[in-house]
């Protein structure tokens, strides 16, 4: 695919979703780690549910460890491994109040030494609570580069590399959710809806046609 079709591509994406951002309900920048913590193997309606629960009683690295690892399990057992996230969860504000004086680090690299936080993870947090020109390849975006061919790869990191590549630099901000969102709600994993999709006639999936 070549640079041309890739812009037109971002371009209508960015029309179509002119307010591309998480649908993770959060105010700060800890808010938004630990709700993308949670949302491994969840849904991010799941974790809006429980962080609903969770936010208005602690929401800073110390409240949370007032409130100890076992009423944080009862706030968040709505969601898939939550003993495991809950023991991340109280690791991840120690480190934060020890290293950090309580906030969430601007760097990909103090972002990955807290616990729970891997480069998805903290790609999301850069681009999303700092406005950094990261891209957080899940399911939906691997999926997506792959099957419209703006940036193939047989694996996570190498579709990454690719998009941050080859994607517009205007487009660079917003790559990560206008994909997520496409992925989501379009370019869905069964029968993609090819017949409302704003970009078909410049995607390359083979088997378009076949879709609806």
């Amino acid at each position: 695919m070549n640079a041309d079709k890739r812009r037109q591509i971002f371009d209508r994406l960015a029309q179509a979703i002119p307010d591309p951002t998480t649908e993770l309900n959060y105010s700060t920048p800890f808010e938004l780690l630990v709700a993308v913590v949670l949302s491994a193997q969840a849904t991010d309606k799941g974790v809006n549910k429980a962080t609903a629960k969770l936010f208005p009683i602690a929401n800073t690295p110390q409240a949370i460890l007032e409130l100890g690892e076992e009423g944080l399990k009862e706030t968040i057992k709505t969601i898939g491994l939550f003993n495991s996230k809950a023991k991340n969860i109280m690791a991840l504000c120690r480190l934060l109040l020890e290293r950090h004086g309580g906030e969430v680090p601007q760097t990909r690299q103090a972002l990955e030494a807290l616990p729970g936080v891997g480069r998805k993870t903290a790609n999301v947090i850069l681009n999303t609570a700092f406005g950094q020109h990261t891209i957080a390849v899940d399911t939906h975006i691997f999926r997506v580069a792959n099957r419209t061919r703006i940036a193939p790869g047989k694996t996570v990191l190498e579709v990454e590399n690719k998009l941050e590549r080859h994607t517009p630099k205007e487009h660079k901000k917003d790559a990560h959710h206008l994909l997520i969102l496409h992925g989501r709600y379009t370019c869905i994993a069964r029968k993609p809806r090819c017949g409302s999709c704003v970009i078909a006639d410049l995607c390359e999936y083979p088997d378009k046609a076949e879709a609806t």
